[in-house]
């Protein structure tokens, strides 16, 4: 069974498949338009990121395909219709980088309140007035995070 890879993945992700002896797994990633459509007609199973735009034509193109792994949250680059009519499955992984989507934001939110973007740009200046760079204190503060899908409620 032939899976396709087409979108930069951790080595790691990629040697899972490897592992599996019944996969013969292909890694070509930055293919044209014409090369992708070459690259899924004899493909069994596709593993992909947002950089590979799934419409219908790419799809239509895969004779041999059951299955995308979206290798991350969003499937907008994949034309679930198309997939489903073809009886295509298409998953993702709603859950993959929450987590380290969490940290990011806390640490851009911490980084803002304690102005360390504007106290870098002092010291590498060669500047540096440090009252100008206090921030806040952030005890006894409360934080309402709403509107980050699965990070904020």
């Amino acid at each position: 069974m032939k899976v396709l890879v087409t979108d930069t993945v951790s080595e790691a992700g990629v040697g899972l498949l490897r592992r599996e002896k019944d996969l013969q797994v292909e890694v070509r990633t930055g293919l044209t338009r014409e090369k992708l459509l070459e690259a899924v007609a004899d493909a069994d199973g596709m593993l992909t990121r947002s950089g590979t735009p799934l419409d219908s034509e790419v799809l239509g193109a895969a004779k041999k395909l059951r299955a995308v792994a979206r290798a991350g949250v969003g499937v907008d680059n994949i034309d679930i219709g198309a997939a489903s009519r073809r009886g295509i499955v298409v998953i993702n992984a709603p859950t993959g980088n929450t987590l380290a989507a969490t940290e990011h934001t806390l640490a851009m939110m911490l980084s803002l309140v304690r102005k360390v973007p504007q106290a870098w740009n002092s010291v590498a200046s060669g500047e540096w007035k440090r009252s100008r760079f206090m921030g806040m204190q952030l005890s006894g503060k409360r934080l309402l995070v709403i509107g980050l899908g699965r990070i904020g409620t």
